[in-house]
C-alpha cells in the first residue's frame, strides 16, 4: 500500500465515527475517521501504510453491525 488512508464501504447507516475508530484502533494509531452521512461509507486514516495494510487484510469482508465491510486503499482526491 502506498498510503495510510482507507476507504470503508458498506457501513450500517447507524455506525458512528467513534465506533469505527474503536474498530480500527486494534491495528494501530487512528489519525482520523470520517463517515459520509447517509451514504454508507467513510474513510479511516492510520499512522502508517503498514498499519493500514494490516487493518485492510483483517477487516475486509468482516461483519460489522450486521454488514460485511468493504475496505480498500483510499484513492487520492482529484
Amino acid at each position: 500500500m502506498q498510503g495510510s488512508k482507507l476507504y470503508v464501504g458498506n457501513l450500517n447507516y447507524d455506525a458512528t465515527e467513534d465506533q469505527l475508530k474503536e474498530l480500527f484502533a486494534e491495528f494501530g494509531t487512528v489519525q482520523s475517521v470520517v463517515i459520509i452521512p447517509r451514504k454508507g461509507f467513510g474513510f479511516v486514516e492510520l499512522s502508517s501504510p503498514e498499519e493500514a495494510e494490516k487493518a485492510k487484510n483483517e477487516l475486509n469482508e468482516k461483519d460489522f453491525q450486521g454488514r460485511p465491510l468493504r475496505i480498500d486503499e483510499a484513492k487520492p482526491k482529484r
